[in-house]
């Protein structure tokens, strides 16, 4: 894929995601796919993904910066929500957060085959619970 489909396939992958369409989801997983290395598969994906989706029902991610090269992609991400359930041992309280998320995926034959991101858990916590 050209760095222009590449773009365009993580723009598209962001928009499912913000249309809460995790089903969806699956076009972009390989079957052969690790997470931080791990093998995981597509279901496992998708399974984590609408359990978010339903702890945090307006979860929003915004492409901040994006990098390609090559067959990888960087994206420096900003998520923002308000959890309704309990998350990361915070119970709901109303508060919402805003996140920086930095997440670095490998694509081949127009499919993620790895994916990792980091956040700060912590600094999340913390505006949850104040």
């Amino acid at each position: 894929m050209s760095e222009t489909d590449l773009r365009a396939f993580y723009t598209r992958y962001i928009e499912t995601l913000n249309a809460h369409d995790f089903a969806s989801i699956r076009e972009f997983l390989s079957d052969d796919l690790t997470y931080f290395g791990d093998a995981v598969t597509a279901d496992l994906i998708v399974s984590a993904l609408t359990d978010l989706g339903n702890t945090v029902p307006d979860l929003h991610w915004e492409i901040q910066e994006l990098s390609v090269n090559g067959d990888h992609l960087a994206a420096r991400l900003l998520n923002t929500g308000t959890p309704a359930k309990e998350w990361l041992g915070v119970a709901p309280s109303g508060a919402s957060f805003e996140i920086v998320e930095f997440a670095v995926y490998h694509i081949r034959d127009g499919r993620f085959v790895h994916m990792t991101n980091v956040h700060d858990a912590e600094a999340l916590r913390r505006q949850l619970a104040a």
